[in-house]
């Protein structure tokens, strides 16, 4: 085929020929990626076109390369055993860049398709959803590339795969806790119990922000500014507490206490005007103030009301707290501190 094109005798200068019509074709088809084809794909609607094309023009660039190169080397004189060792290695290499292509694509359409769709029906795309089919776009292509170049050397890929059925088996028993850890990350990702961003708590006494949902486990930021790192198990068999649902606001309450023989009415007017006062403070639901125990020396009360974000919480309680107590002295109301009266009797 190549003769009808390219009528050189000597092998070696057929063979450069071939590749220089080949660099000629790349650099032709580079300028119709690269120049042409944007100024139609510009005036679309939709970024997923321009996309696609931006990631493929270089693995499309390379195929053509690497094809030119298959051809040019089938024109020298060569021995056979080295040309057919040669042509697949070419051929490995097209087969791996065309799976690369494949993925880009695949990916683009993923991650620009959610956004776009997102954008149209006004709902928040989960990004760790995304990233989890990113993942399991970018195994299934890569696995099926392997195989292809397994088969591409001459290897019988049929028993392979009957042999991986039965050690699948094997491995799905060994891999128990990190399959549930997987199934554990779906299970989270598709019922949206937990997003990143969100605050959570473990525990009584560990908390923090997600910062990403993989496959197998789930990153979280401490308050204290620490890494933990949790199984997806963990998180979706566990009572986890979501701060952030179901809805972002959250009820603060401050405990107080004044001195026996304090006007009850005026302690409760005096805070509930305080309170109102806080950053971030929302009316509704109303603010609170209840008195709640009678204690050995002190009187005991709990105000209560909501700020617009649990992001806002803990500088609301500092807040609250500086206020009620600068209020409750300012108005001469006694703030009791725990005290033992002893009489001694002669």
């Amino acid at each position: 085929m190549i003769e009808q094109f390219v009528d050189i005798q000597n092998p070696y200068l057929r063979g450069l020929a071939v590749f220089f019509i080949v660099f000629i074709g790349i650099k032709v088809l580079g300028f119709i990626l690269q120049k042409v084809i944007p100024l139609f794909t510009s005036k679309t609607k939709t970024d997923l076109d321009d996309e696609i094309l931006r990631r493929a023009s270089k693995p499309i660039t390379l195929i053509g390369l690497f094809v030119g190169l298959r051809f040019a080397i089938g024109e020298f004189n060569i021995i056979e055993s080295v040309e057919a060792t040669l042509e697949g290695v070419f051929l490995t290499l097209i087969i791996i860049v065309s799976a690369v292509l494949i993925y880009y694509i695949l990916d683009a359409v993923i991650v620009i398709g959610f956004t776009e769709f997102g954008k149209k029906s006004k709902v928040k795309i989960n990004e760790s959803l995304v990233q989890f089919f990113h993942s399991i776009v970018k195994i299934i292509v890569y696995v099926a590339a392997f195989l292809i170049i397994l088969q591409s050397w001459g290897v019988e890929i049929g028993p392979l795969l009957a042999g991986l059925g039965v050690a699948g088996l094997a491995i799905a028993f060994a891999l128990q806790s990190t399959l549930s850890n997987v199934f554990g990350g779906i299970s989270m990702l598709l019922d949206k119990s937990i997003q990143v961003g969100d605050v959570v708590k473990l525990d009584a006494d560990t908390g923090g922000k997600i910062l990403r949902i993989n496959l197998r486990s789930t990153k979280v930021l401490t308050f204290d500014n620490e890494l933990i790192i949790v199984p997806n198990a963990k998180l979706a068999e566990g009572n986890i507490q979501n701060i952030a649902l179901p809805e972002p606001t959250a009820r603060v309450v401050i405990p107080f206490s004044v001195a026996y023989g304090t006007n009850i009415d005026k302690v409760k007017k005096i805070v509930l005007a305080e309170l109102k006062k806080i950053e971030h403070f929302i009316e509704d639901p109303e603010p609170s103030v209840k008195f709640l125990v009678m204690n050995d020396s002190s009187l005991d009360f709990k105000a209560y009301f909501y700020v617009d974000s649990y992001k806002n919480k803990l500088g609301a309680i500092d807040e609250a707290n500086t206020r009620i107590y600068n209020a409750l002295n300012k108005n001469n109301i006694e703030i009791p501190f725990p005290q033992m009266d002893v009489n001694l009797k002669k």
